[in-house]
């Protein structure tokens, strides 16, 4: 047995990513995560030079061993990482206080900070070891949701709505910060980890869907769900006050520009809990023909 099926013969199953293809294992005395690339087997390389691109920058885990192209035998690509310390950051919030919850946000906002100041030139997917950038060639949101629409199963008056709402975004995006950075686009509590003594991050995990892209995609993508002020302050806060100039109305372009994600997401209902909120969202931005869709300004105080 070489050393990857002994990896691969004690490895325990980990919820987050693609279902199936993380574990948790034991490699050389330290715990560590197995990441199978059985169904985007060319994501491998991508992953870790984005690993590596974020070390010292970034909360992520150092790459202990890779096989990033497929074996000749038909197994399928790996990446193993250590396994970085701390609790699920979405577990963590259900019992902190208003304290810790400050503090969780302030480091949320630097994250987002650093995120947005690693500058690429072009936006679109990531390909291959060297971080080329091929276009996502999905043209303009209004297109985006015409590969939706029947999937969303609106009705005719809230589909009209949506596309207004759709258009007032892309009408927003165009006065935004002309700027283009890494997005690590999964950018919320599920995958983040922190110490639950200390309130310190820990870790940002799980790059599968990351790419070059707009500095409000990752913003966005955190501020979803989030009805928490204390911690939605903060993080507004700080990328205001100590990150490059992304102008006004940081709140409303964050949700604009997380439209991309929102719905495809809410497409997939009913396949799993988050897909079920996010067509409930999608549902009330149509209902109202607000973007906030009935969700709490968590920047009234500026």
């Amino acid at each position: 047995m070489d050393d990857f099926e002994a990896l691969a013969a004690s490895a325990v199953p980990l919820t987050g990513g693609y279902g199936g293809e993380t574990y948790a294992v034991s490699a050389a005395g330290e715990d560590a995560v197995l990441r199978l690339y059985a169904r985007h087997p060319e994501r491998a390389a991508v992953d870790v030079s984005l690993l590596r691109l974020g070390r010292g920058l970034l909360p992520v885990p150092r790459v202990l061993d890779a096989m990033p192209d497929p074996a000749g035998d038909g197994a399928p690509p790996y990446v193993l990482t250590e396994r970085l310390p701390g609790v699920n950051l979405q577990t963590y919030l259900d019992t902190a206080g208003d304290k810790e919850r400050q503090k969780v946000g302030e480091q949320l906002g630097e994250l987002l900070v650093r995120l947005s100041g690693m500058p690429f030139l072009t936006f679109g997917e990531f390909v291959g070891r060297d971080l080329v950038i091929e276009s996502f060639g999905a043209g303009g949101l209004t297109q985006w949701l015409d590969r939706y629409v029947e999937d969303l199963g609106l009705t005719r008056d809230q589909v009209e709505s949506l596309y207004s709402v759709l258009d007032r975004a892309e009408d927003l995006a165009d006065t935004g910060v002309d700027r283009i950075c890494l997005v690590h686009s999964d950018f919320n509590p599920k995958n983040l980890l922190v110490d639950p003594d200390s309130a310190d991050i820990t870790g940002l995990v799980d790059w599968e869907f990351a790419h070059a892209g707009s500095p409000y995609t990752d913003l966005g993508n955190l501020l979803r769900f989030c009805a928490d002020p204390v911690l939605g302050r903060a993080v507004l806060s700080v990328v205001r006050e100590t990150g490059p100039d992304l102008g006004d109305r940081l709140e409303e372009r964050g949700r604009g520009a997380d439209l991309w994600a929102l719905i495809d997401l809410a497409a997939r209902r009913p396949a799993n809990p988050v897909a079920i909120a996010a067509h409930a969202l999608i549902t009330r931005i149509a209902d109202t023909g607000d973007l906030a869709g009935g969700r709490p300004d968590l920047d009234a105080v500026h």
